[in-house]
């Protein structure tokens, strides 16, 4: 009936508008660090089962097919694209890039969080923290740079060291750790560059750069997003034509329905 379809087209239309909302956000983040762009994924929602198949007709023979309808679609998840970003330099001493897996960590105060944007500077004390106008998120392990500290280097490994006015002798300030994940998917997206942990992500599996399949860091180089706005693009056109064809069939179902209705002038 024309009402079954009006209420399946609507779900097109709402899932392709869920869809627009998320490559508005990916095409708004195309120029944010290290942002990972998002895919939204679909399913259809259940069927109505008019005939089974398999049944057995008058001669005693299986069927091969039945007869069903489905009656929708709807959102399934969203998934994020953890692939990596292109590396562009900055010349920034605590500006650092991870080149492989991994996430920075940076605490708030009160938990621990994960980022993949490495645009860090130095705060009052002399720690390194995110370059944040909001909050102070203390890198993790905590690490202190002197006032009079020159020619700071960060290594591959994660190696912070450093020299002193009037000295040659090199000092080593700490050693940068990064966390890697089973599954990234499975990270909670906090905004500000960052993500939290959870039971689908499972724990962090912390370590120097360069080991178990993390990442090596690069300093003075910065990870773009790795949105591709030519692929946004193609995708919002064929989700602002999805979105039209549902809205067809609304249209189509109403016509179907006044005509029903125009049928008692008969």
């Amino acid at each position: 009936m024309a009402i079954r379809a009006l209420y399946t087209s609507a779900s097109g239309m709402a899932v392709n508008d869920f869809n627009l909302d998320t490559i508005a956000n990916n095409l708004a983040n195309a120029g944010t660090t290290a942002y990972k762009q998002s895919r939204a994924n679909f399913e259809d929602i259940f069927y109505e089962h008019f005939k089974l198949p398999g049944l057995q007709d008058n001669q005693g023979n299986l069927t091969p097919t039945g007869i069903s309808l489905g009656l929708g679609a709807r959102v399934q998840s969203t998934e994020g694209d953890f692939s990596q970003g292109s590396i562009l330099p900055t010349d920034g001493t605590y500006d650092m890039a991870i080149v492989g897996d991994g996430f920075f960590q940076v605490n708030d105060g009160t938990q621990t969080l994960y980022t993949r944007a490495g645009n860090f500077t130095l705060n009052a004390n002399g720690n390194i923290v995110m370059a944040s106008a909001d909050t102070g998120y203390l890198l993790e392990p905590n690490i202190s740079i002197p006032q009079d500290a020159i020619n700071v280097s960060i290594s591959g490994d994660g190696v912070v060291s450093y020299q002193q006015q009037g000295s040659p002798q090199i000092q080593i300030a700490g050693n940068l750790q990064i966390a890697r994940f089973i599954n990234n998917q499975g990270l909670l997206r906090q905004g500000d560059n960052l993500f939290a942990e959870t039971t689908a992500s499972g724990n962090p599996q912390v370590g120097n750069p360069g080991t178990e399949g993390r990442g090596l860091i690069r300093q003075g180089f910065l990870e773009q997003s790795n949105v591709e706005p030519v692929r946004e693009l193609v995708e919002l056109i064929k989700t602002q034509r999805n979105f039209e064809l549902n809205s067809q069939v609304v249209q189509a179902a109403d016509q179907a329905l006044q005509t029903v209705a125009n049928l008692r002038r008969f």
